[in-house]
């Protein structure tokens, strides 16, 4: 009797273990140690795709992908929103492939919608930030914003600062992050907002929450999103501002103002220099336009 566990190289000479027996454990295993978002969406991607097909993984073809990908347009979905699902897909064929447990990846062909950058359309005047922070009266509130655009935190690593994670230093202090990829960076921050945070810590503990709840707990990204919407209503702001818009303004306003590209780049804790230099692309400082004679 054929083990399913176990099967054999072309030549049937070296028994290969199989990484996985059934489609919710290849499933488990793809998506094993990614971050909670990242885990989260994939997850609901691949099923929605996996219940339109109705069919095992071994089963499925480049029609029935084809088919996934004409039925996302058919919603309507924004060309961003369907290039995340098809690539969600292709993943996780391409790890299905890579681990022996599909034959083929039936994927590959399959193109993604390219996506319009609108990272210009997201980044805040350096008056708007100045007059979202101005106006929100509520200490907890707007030192939220001042760090957010000073520190060019993400949501998820705001909600998780403790005391323990700023220190001192001859003017101002730092906060060492553990972000985005598990990976660790340390920033420094002005005197101006290590002041006010001072401040504001009051009595607390070493392993207490920086920005803490009413409940005395951490703050959720929901609620931090809040506070921006409202301080970005509040500034006369007509578009949906997140907290992240606060993350681009910080890294645009330092390259404006001649911010080595590489610091920056280690501060928003970006991988690659090419990341951050879409924030050069989005704001150019000059342009051929500039030579022609109109």
């Amino acid at each position: 009797m054929e083990n399913p566990i176990v099967k054999f190289d072309p030549d049937g000479s070296q028994p290969v273990l199989r990484q996985a027996d059934s489609d919710e454990m290849l499933i488990g295993l793809w998506l094993h140690g990614r971050g909670k978002g990242t885990t989260t969406v994939y997850d609901a991607d691949s099923r929605q795709f996996l219940n339109f097909v109705g069919k095992p993984l071994h089963q499925i073809t480049l029609g029935d992908i084809q088919a996934y990908a004409d039925e996302l347009e058919r919603q309507g979905l924004r060309p961003a929103t369907r290039n995340r699902k098809l690539s969600v897909v292709k993943s996780l064929f391409a790890f299905a492939h890579r681990l022996g447990y599909l034959q083929f990846d039936v994927s590959r062909p399959v193109r993604v919608p390219g996506v319009k950058d609108c990272l210009a359309e997201r980044i805040l005047s350096e008056e708007e930030v100045v007059r979202m922070i101005a106006l929100e009266v509520q200490p907890r509130n707007h030192l939220i914003l001042m760090t957010f655009y000073a520190v060019a935190l993400r949501v998820s690593e705001l909600c998780g600062l403790r005391w323990r994670d700023l220190q001192c230093r001859d003017s101002g202090g730092q906060v060492t992050v553990f972000g985005k990829g598990e990976k660790t960076r340390t920033v420094l921050m002005p005197q101006s907002v290590w002041n006010k945070l001072i401040a504001l810590r009051g009595e607390a503990g070493e392993n207490d929450p920086v920005f803490r709840s009413r409940k005395k707990g951490h703050l959720t990204p929901v609620q931090v999103r809040r506070i921006v919407l409202r301080a970005a209503q509040r500034a006369g702001i007509k578009k949906a501002v997140s907290c992240h818009w606060l993350r681009h303004a910080h890294a645009s306003h330092a390259l404006d103002h001649s911010c080595p590209i590489h610091l920056l780049a280690f501060n928003l804790g970006h991988s690659s220099i090419q990341t951050t230099g879409r924030y050069a692309h989005a704001k150019p400082l000059d342009s051929s336009s500039n030579y022609l004679k109109l």
